[in-house]
């Protein structure tokens, strides 16, 4: 099991542990500012709670297709008081499609994996 480091925070292996993320995809948020770690004075990545909900937020984003720019443009105005209902609508808007495209894919591939089955007599 990962190390904990005080004060409530994590490295990253815990992190993509809970997250199902690579430690490759994860270093790549950082490097990029997505995910933009604390660091300990040896160095290390720290990461929060609040860490673990973000980065949970950009693994949703993720198959619908959007930027790494558009992610972090996401993220702040998901986070933002008030929120930009007409940018976030914007988004809404392109996300709805990608999710269709994504279910039509889906059972697409229950389709053919019901056509296997029934082959195999299962």
């Amino acid at each position: 099991m990962p190390h904990r480091v005080r004060g409530g925070t994590m490295q990253i292996g815990e992190l993509a542990e809970r997250t199902g993320l690579s430690l490759r995809t994860i270093r790549h948020y950082d490097d990029v500012g997505l995910l933009p770690a604390s660091r300990t004075e040896g160095g290390f990545r720290v990461y929060t709670e609040q860490d673990v909900e973000r980065l949970l937020v950009v693994r949703q984003m993720k198959p619908l297709g959007f930027t790494l720019e558009e992610m972090a443009e996401l993220l702040e105005l998901l986070g933002a008081e008030p929120a930009s209902p007409e940018r976030l609508a914007d988004y809404l808007e392109r996300a709805r499609p990608e999710r269709d495209k994504l279910a039509r894919k889906l059972a697409q591939a229950d389709e053919f994996i019901a056509l296997l089955e029934h082959r195999l007599g299962r």
